[in-house]
């Protein structure tokens, strides 16, 4: 099971960068997605599986971004993800992007799970439970 707080490293590429080597605020969308994954590995879970096994998948129904400082290229900055709350159809994520202890990049994600109709429905009950476990 994954801590409180799941944290990954990031290698910031040139294909993260715009002309002057500063990292485009997209790059940062696409760590995050990364550290959601990992998050979700770490607790014993992965997107394949769920869809496989549960007949879901989580998709991004809100993000709040606040972007607070800039990564460079060849930078390895630092990925945290947690759990910010829960519904019963639904996770929020906190995250954020971090380069040697300075946020650069702060993040709130409401996750909704989907069914196969594409209509929201309860997190399987194992993820469930394994959030209960992180959350409270």
């Amino acid at each position: 099971m994954c801590e409180a707080v799941h944290t990954i490293p990031a290698r910031v590429y040139y294909e993260d960068t715009d002309a002057a080597g500063i990292v485009y605020h997209t790059a940062y969308l696409r760590f995050a997605e990364r550290g959601r994954t990992e998050w979700l590995r770490a607790a014993g879970f992965d997107h394949r599986g769920l869809r496989e096994s549960a007949g879901g998948a989580f998709v991004v129904r809100s993000m709040a971004v606040e972007f607070l400082a800039a990564a460079r290229l060849d930078d390895e900055v630092e990925v945290s993800t947690w759990i910010a709350g829960t519904r019963a159809a639904s996770l929020v994520m906190g995250q954020k992007v971090s380069l040697a202890g300075r946020d650069l990049v702060v993040m709130t994600v409401r996750l909704a799970f989907l069914g196969a109709n594409g209509r929201a429905r309860r997190l399987p009950e194992p993820l469930a439970e394994a959030v209960r476990q992180r959350f409270h």
